[in-house]
């Protein structure tokens, strides 16, 4: 007999994540051979644009693990969109990666509305496109190799 609880429980949230991740190594030898090493752990990679003022003009936020960059955020003030800043944003952090980190491959998702044509004039191709997520809107996960 199970009692079901829904309810937020950040201890028994660190003791899953735990217990997924060794069950996980135990599956997998690439995820057994990646423990102990620093390649185990995700690197922040931050990138920022910066106005001559100070103020933030753009910035990319994501990280590194294994040989992969995932970007999480990219982001241009309004004042300085179309002027190329997003592409040096995002070239910059997948030189870091590549050169730096050893990254062989990029990631990362974004919405219908916001910038899957930006992405894919960088290179970048759609393997997944998940429809109504939220409703009305598409999300896109898109690859990239880092040569």
């Amino acid at each position: 007999m199970f009692r079901i609880e829904a309810e937020v429980d950040k201890a028994r949230r660190d003791l899953l994540r735990s217990r997924l991740r060794d069950t996980n190594t135990a599956a997998s030898p690439v995820l057994a051979a990646l423990r102990g090493t620093p390649g185990e752990h995700e690197s922040p990679l931050h990138v920022w644009a910066m106005t001559e003022t100070g103020a933030l003009a753009g910035g990319l936020v994501g990280h590194t693990w294994t040989t992969w960059l995932h970007v999480t955020y990219l982001w241009v003030a309004a004042p300085h969109r179309d002027a190329g800043l997003g592409s040096r944003l995002l070239r910059s952090a997948e030189r870091i990666a590549r050169t730096e980190r050893g990254c062989t491959a990029s990631r990362l998702e974004t919405w219908d509305f916001q910038a899957p044509e930006f992405y894919r004039r960088h290179g970048y191709k759609v393997v997944c496109a998940i429809p109504d997520y939220p409703p009305g809107i598409t999300e896109y996960t898109l690859l990239k190799p880092l040569r």
